[in-house]
């Protein structure tokens, strides 16, 4: 099953009364069942900015949307969180080759400082030596 039928799945799950469209009711409900809260009034406020075509209603699209984002938005903060792991404290936020060899190294990889130079220079794109947040994220996303 792909990504596709597995929200078409769940969207028809979650729309009880089959109209196609999730209300703000259905909406809570749904929230409520994996354990959060949400009042009607938040519901409708989620509704009305989840909303892409300003019924008030959520379709299988801003459903998805929202998902999506959400995913992007946790994979770039996960990103954050393992790039202060590699971070040379010295020189701030960048990756040097000593903080990523340091860091490979407690991974239980064993790189010499040239082997991490040549590493960084092939994702140094403003050629400092160093790498920067979008310069590991780039790194992350090409592996």
């Amino acid at each position: 099953m792909d990504k596709e039928q597995q929200y078409k799945l769940v969207f028809r799950h979650l729309d009880k009364n089959g109209d196609g469209k999730l209300s703000p009711t259905e909406l809570q409900t749904c929230i409520t069942r994996i354990g959060g809260e949400l009042s009607p009034e938040e519901a409708e406020m989620v509704a009305e900015l989840m909303d892409s075509d300003g019924d008030g209603l959520l379709s299988l699209e801003d459903l998805v949307r929202v998902v999506e984002d959400a995913n992007d938005e946790q994979k770039v903060n996960d990103l954050k969180m393992v790039f202060k792991m590699y971070e040379d404290i010295e020189c701030g936020s960048c990756i040097t080759a000593k903080s990523l060899r340091r860091m490979l190294s407690r991974l239980g990889e064993s790189r010499t400082i040239d082997e991490c130079e040549l590493m960084i220079t092939k994702f140094d794109l403003d050629g400092n030596g160093v790498l920067d947040f979008d310069e590991f994220q780039d790194m992350m996303s090409s592996s």
